[in-house]
Parts: structure tokens; C-alpha cells; sequence
């Protein structure tokens, strides 16, 4: 990655990328998604017999989305079950102060 008054040059399988960035946006973060989507482009592309770089793209996209999904649906589900938590103890402690 290189950086020149505000574009950072990313190289994600093997083309390189000018992106421009705010002074908001942390370089490293820019950085670490431009790692992320290259490693799961090069990931496709040991695993399949397809060497187009588009359709690497468009599989390592539809794994990077699934796992957002996932990951999704997860934190909805672990939020349920806290806010199911939070009021099985508030309802306890309701209970314990009226007593």
C-alpha cells in the first residue's frame, strides 16, 4: 500500500487500486480490507479451475457476503437471548423489591 496526499494505493490480486480517503478514514483499516478481500481472492482461486479474475471476484464476494450473513445473524441471535436474560432479571428483581 502506498499513500500520496490523500489516494492509497492498494494491490489486491495483483492490480493496483487508487483509493482516495478522507483524513477520517484510518489508512490501516483501508489497509486491512484491501488484505482481507486478496487473501479471499486468492483463496478462490487455489480452490477452483477458474482463472478469470472476475469470477474469482464475484465467488470471493458471494463468500465474503455469506459470511457477513452469518455473522449477522449470529449477533441477532445472541442479542435475543440477552435481552431475554435482561428481563428474566429485571422481572427477579421486580419480584425481590416487592417483597
Amino acid at each position: 500500500m502506498h499513500q500520496e496526499s490523500g489516494i492509497l494505493k492498494i494491490n489486491i490480486y495483483g492490480t493496483e487500486y487508487p483509493i482516495k480517503s478522507d483524513a477520517e478514514t484510518d489508512p490501516d483499516y483501508i489497509k486491512n480490507v484491501a488484505e482481507f478481500v486478496d487473501k479471499k481472492m486468492r483463496e478462490i482461486d487455489e480452490n477452483t479451475q477458474s482463472k478469470s479474475s472476475i469470477k474469482v471476484a464475484i465467488l470471493a464476494a458471494l463468500n465474503i457476503t455469506d459470511e457477513l450473513f452469518q455473522e449477522r445473524a449470529s449477533n441477532e441471535s445472541l442479542y435475543g437471548e440477552m435481552e431475554d436474560k435482561i428481563k428474566k432479571l429485571s422481572n427477579k428483581l421486580d419480584q425481590s423489591i416487592q417483597t
